[in-house]
């Protein structure tokens, strides 16, 4: 301790006078009261400053910082499974997405302290700065492994590249949200405390479920749709979108390492809607035979038109599966020119035709009927009804598949086109007492390796019987794999609305296939009609049915018809299919889409499917 310290002489030299006092001053007590002071005066600010405006700002900076990165997580989401679809098909894509999207919450949840400490001794302060770069790489990542999907298949494909891509995201996106609401103050909630440490966390997730139920679809109806540009509006293009926003969000020096990112995606990811795009597809695929004509994301997944230059055949592809197919090579060849209708590559297409010859009680002309086809495809059925002087009409959601078949496959413009959702469409108009009703009812809808499952129930089945007429006849593709309760519960839904009906296969069982895999994967069509009193019988087809069609010829009358206990035994609790109970069906899509996606493997090149 220093002396203490005596009071300065006066100026004239004088000692102190008897009165005066000396003054000493302790330094160590100077500095606690300077402390004392500092310490009022922060409590005096913080007092000042804990206005109920002012926790009102702090706690909703927290909440809307949270909500933030949730709703983008939503979107991201989505954007994960829509790229992979075209790869993978939609449904195996969605198989596990939950499971790494919750095990990535699990783990941003609970170990986002971990995770920011060992973020903070790399020099990164802010987690949320990484994630415009994890965007930005998705459709790099996605490009490449897509050309390793032959090797790691349907069921490991998906998780994998999610698991590299998407996965990271959500670990991210949970640590920050899980850092802003521990800061959260809900003191004022009258619950337990047990139940108050849990609300964050349970209203974080029923937030972002929200968020995807409701931002989910809507970024689906955006892809394909062109409202912001082709390249915008496409998969690739939203994801970079996406990563734009997040880089406004947490903007960083960061952004600098996304630039070798975007110049992959700008030059050499084949994914993207551009014309160079397209030329390095078909630079890839001429060295197999194949060239695509068109191609344009839409409403219900990535369409496009591939010619095979070797075998003379041109297909319409939608994601992972074939809407149809054609055969060019016959076109205007020998005894075939000048025919109405185009040679159809796949069996089942000419079966379909083969409800006209149904026998009725009182069989009506054809230039009197009336067709309803649900499903266009490549237009293969509805041309041929056409052909015949029907007055067709045909409901098909997509626009972008109605334009191809038309402009790339033999669609006569004479026919009318609804281009909407079917159950919307049959609905409205099964209401309408006084609405058209139709001599042929077609149903053919398929995408993705799994029919639509919503036009299968008995409530969408039950308005196509009000939509035939009593000596209508209706016929049903269904494609699927017949070894699985699918089938069987489909069979019996359409029977309990259509007493009377006879059920065809495609070609037979491959024995020994399906001794080897278990799976017997084919398309089955039902005909049926209201009659419950006249069983299904086909009169023998005429010149004039075939078309001048030699595949007519071979596959329009129906064959290889499908017995009771061809569709196995049915299992316990086994019923019909209604609207809000689909999960028995549901359940077993997957496994038939993953059969359906290794045929798809072998009717084409698999480069034809990673590259797009």
């Amino acid at each position: 301790m220093l002396p203490p310290q005596v009071s300065k002489p006066s100026p004239s030299g004088s000692s102190p006078s008897p009165q005066s006092k000396v003054e000493i001053i302790n330094p160590d007590t100077t500095k606690d009261q300077k402390t004392f002071e500092h310490e009022l005066q922060s409590l005096a600010a913080k007092a000042k400053s804990d206005t109920p405006l002012n926790w009102l700002r702090a706690q909703a900076l927290i909440y809307a910082r949270s909500a933030t990165l949730l709703a983008l997580l939503a979107l991201a989401s989505t954007l994960s499974q829509l790229a992979l679809s075209p790869v993978y098909g939609s449904l195996p894509s969605a198989r596990y997405h939950r499971h790494v999207l919750l095990s990535g919450m699990f783990v941003g949840w609970a170990g986002n302290l971990g995770l920011e400490a060992g973020l903070e001794k790399l020099g990164m302060k802010r987690m949320q700065c990484l994630l415009p770069l994890v965007i930005a790489y998705m459709p790099v990542v996605q490009h490449l492994l897509g050309g390793y999907s032959t090797l790691l298949g349907a069921a490991w494909g998906p998780v994998v590249t999610e698991v590299i891509t998407f996965l990271p995201v959500v670990v991210l996106s949970v640590a920050c949200c899980a850092t802003w609401l521990d800061q959260a103050d809900l003191g004022f909630v009258p619950l337990p405390g047990w139940v108050v440490d849990a609300l964050p966390g349970i209203g974080a997730y029923a937030f972002f479920r929200g968020m995807e139920w409701l931002l989910g679809p809507a970024l689906e109806s955006v892809i394909g749709s062109g409202r912001f540009g082709g390249v915008v509006s496409s998969r690739v293009g939203m994801e970079l979108v996406l990563s734009g926003v997040y880089a406004a969000v947490a903007p960083s020096s960061l952004l600098l390492w996304a630039l070798p990112a975007l110049l992959h995606t700008a030059f050499w990811n084949t994914h993207l809607p551009t014309s160079s795009a397209l030329a390095r597809v078909n630079g890839e695929l001429a060295k197999e035979g194949f060239v695509v004509l068109d191609r344009r994301e839409s409403v219900t997944g990535y369409v496009s038109v591939i010619d095979n230059l070797n075998e003379g055949y041109r297909v319409m592809r939608c994601d992972h599966s074939l809407l149809g197919g054609e055969w060019t090579k016959f076109i205007g060849v020998g005894p075939l020119k000048g025919n109405q209708v185009a040679e159809p590559v796949y069996a089942v297409f000419a079966m379909l035709e083969a409800v006209r010859l149904v026998e009725v009680e009182r069989p009506v002309p054809d230039n009197e009927a009336k067709a309803l086809v649900i499903g266009l495809g490549i237009g293969t059925t509805p041309a041929t009804l056409v052909a015949h002087g029907i007055n067709t009409t045909v409901v098909e959601i997509d626009p972008v598949v109605h334009d191809f078949a038309e402009k790339y496959f033999q669609l006569p413009p004479n026919h009318t086109a609804v281009i909407e959702d079917a159950v919307s469409y049959t609905s409205r108009l099964a209401a309408d007492e006084n609405g058209q009703r139709f001599d042929y009812i077609v149903h053919d809808v398929f995408t993705g390796g799994a029919e639509p499952i919503a036009l299968f129930t008995l409530e969408f089945l039950q308005n196509l019987h009000k939509l035939l007429k009593p000596g209508g006849v209706i016929a049903i593709n269904y494609a699927g794999d017949l070894a699985l309760p699918p089938p069987r519960i489909v069979v019996r839904t359409i029977k309990t609305v259509f007493p009377s009906c006879r059920i065809f296969r495609e070609h037979e069982r491959n024995a020994t296939e399906f001794a080897e895999t278990g799976r017997d994967f084919t398309n089955m069509i039902m005909f049926c009609t209201k009659q419950a009193d006249r069983a299904i019988s086909f009169r023998p087809p005429t010149e004039r049915d075939m078309l001048n069609s030699p595949s007519r010829q071979m596959f329009l009358y129906p064959r290889h018809e499908v017995g009771e206990g061809d569709l196995g035994e049915a299992e316990q609790g086994e019923g019909i299919l209604r609207r809000n109970e689909t999960e028995a069906i549901a359940k077993w899509h997957g496994m038939s889409a993953a059969g359906h996606w290794s045929i798809m493997r072998v009717v084409l090149p698999a480069r034809v499917w990673e590259l797009w």
